[in-house]
């Protein structure tokens, strides 16, 4: 069982190529984050609409148009962009009798809350650790 569905891990990997591009301040193509991320268009522009509603990227139309971020990375929360595309990330949906799981299921919320809750800023670290991996040679 996964965590996350396909629709919160794609649209991760399109917002953190939006997050590339940040300072490049210019709008990047569907197509072009489509093909930089490896995700299915069709499904890219609903993921984007969502994250456009919700108020973390903007579109630009036009020739020259396509999508950016709509506020700084540092200002976006992993988290905030898994609720506006999943709803409440919850580690069970059901409530038991058992006071002991209740307890660790609220304790291992609060745990995943505080995993998720990171900027978008904060995954430069993931980017310079696999840019390191990358650059390793014998």
């Amino acid at each position: 069982m996964a965590l996350l569905s396909s629709k919160s891990s794609y649209g991760l990997v399109a917002i953190c190529e939006l997050v590339k591009h940040y300072y490049g301040e210019k709008p990047i193509k569907i197509k072009q984050i489509a093909e930089d991320a490896s995700l299915p268009r069709n499904y890219l522009e609903q993921l984007l609409n969502r994250l456009k509603k919700d108020g973390f990227v903007k579109s630009v139309r036009g020739a020259h148009g396509g999508y950016l971020l709509a506020s700084h990375p540092s200002d976006i929360k992993v988290l905030d962009v898994i609720k506006s595309l999943e709803g409440d990330v919850n580690v069970t949906d059901t409530h038991t009798t058992s006071a002991v799981m209740e307890l660790f299921y609220a304790e291992s919320q609060k745990k995943l809350d505080r995993i998720f809750d990171m900027s978008l800023e904060d995954l430069k670290f993931y980017q310079q650790k696999v840019a390191s991996q990358l650059n390793y040679s014998i």
